[in-house]
């Protein structure tokens, strides 16, 4: 006997229906274009649309290139932008951190794609946050080239999304970084980051919650904004000043200041028996970080380990250009601080800093 089905519904199912939108991508498709049309440069071939996006090297000038490529999210400073429904800004983060991992390596960052995942795909909202990305693809002078938009009903409630980045640098063989003449007497120069960046946004969000100050309550530490403003402030992208720098032969090595501070990242860019010194006294700490520490109780070493402290980005020079490269960088429109130098050590490279006293940062 043959089995025979019966539908359990009076209506023909759709995709929509399952909480997926196909048209609502193709309308979100439309409204992107121009942004990434606007960020084109040498070397990309083609426009969206089409199943994978091609660069071109030799028409982006390189002769011996080696391929550099970074990937990346927001992390769990999403939050803050879905709860406060401010989506302009973590676009933004979004490319600063794919691209000043690649600027480290001493490559120019050439092309990037995004992934956007949501439970329920707002068009607005998207657009918003790909506006971001565009804006931070502009900044850095590489291309939106693509992306993939997800709608996921069942693994992401309605009004949250996920965001993931891909990038893809390329310096030519020589002149890569670090440069393998780092040692003991290069200097370490400090770039002001523009706040918290988009690391240890699950420490911040606690302690926002421990001492009752709602997103968007008046900042304690920044006037004339809510709290959810102030921290939504997008990462700062070093690319530029940094490929001038470096053009002008005068980057050793550089370390972007990401999870685990200046403790997890400046060690990786150093040799075996190198250890870094930083004065913790030779830079202003933003009032954002003084508020974490107070407001939270966290110890300073804690503090150093999650947070950036207000440098994003320590570059090696090598003391005989530290003034020049200071002063080019400061011509550039970067806040620099020489933070520190290269010492003879035993063993793996590491880093020491002084003047760290007990409820370091403090409120001024």
């Amino acid at each position: 006997m043959e089995a025979i089905l019966t539908s359990s519904t009076s209506h023909s199912l759709t995709y929509r229906d399952a909480g997926v939108d196909i048209d609502a991508g193709d309308a979100l498709v439309d409204a992107i274009k121009p942004l990434a049309k606007a960020t084109s440069r040498k070397g990309v071939m083609g426009g969206l649309g089409g199943f994978g996006a091609l660069f071109d090297l030799r028409a982006a000038g390189f002769t011996d290139p080696v391929l550099v490529s970074s990937t990346d999210g927001v992390g769990t400073k999403l939050k803050l932008a879905i709860d406060t429904g401010r989506h302009d800004t973590v676009g933004v983060d979004l490319v600063a951190m794919c691209v000043n991992d690649l600027v480290v390596a001493g490559a120019e960052p050439l092309f990037f794609l995004d992934y956007f995942a949501s439970g329920k795909l707002s068009v607005a909202h998207a657009t918003a946050v790909i506006s971001g990305i565009a804006e931070g693809c502009r900044i850095t002078g590489c291309a939106l080239v693509g992306g993939e938009t997800a709608e996921m009903p069942g693994i992401y409630a309605a009004e949250d999304y996920d965001l993931a980045g891909f990038s893809v640098g390329a310096a030519e063989r020589g002149n890569l970084l670090p440069k393998p003449d780092v040692g003991p007497g290069d200097v370490l120069l400090g770039l002001a980051s523009a706040g918290v960046h988009s690391n240890g946004f699950s420490l911040v969000r606690r302690i926002a919650a421990v001492a009752g100050v709602a997103l968007d309550a008046s900042c304690p530490f920044q006037p004339g904004v809510s709290l959810g403003e102030a921290l939504l402030t997008p990462t700062r992208i070093y690319v530029q000043p940094m490929l001038a720098l470096h053009k002008a032969g005068l980057l050793k090595a550089a370390a972007h200041i990401t999870g685990g501070g200046l403790p997890g990242n400046l060690p990786r860019v150093l040799p075996q028996g190198v250890e870094a010194v930083v004065d913790a006294s030779s830079w202003p700490v933003p009032p954002v970080f003084a508020w974490l520490a107070a407001a939270g109780n966290v110890q300073p070493d804690e503090m150093l380990r999650v947070f950036n402290c207000g440098i994003g980005m320590v570059l090696v020079v090598a003391a005989a250009h530290a003034e020049a490269a200071m002063a080019q960088l400061g011509a550039a429109g970067e806040q620099v601080f020489r933070i520190g130098t290269l010492e003879a050590a035993t063993g793996a490279p590491g880093l020491r800093v002084d003047n760290l006293p007990a409820g370091w940062p403090r409120q001024g």
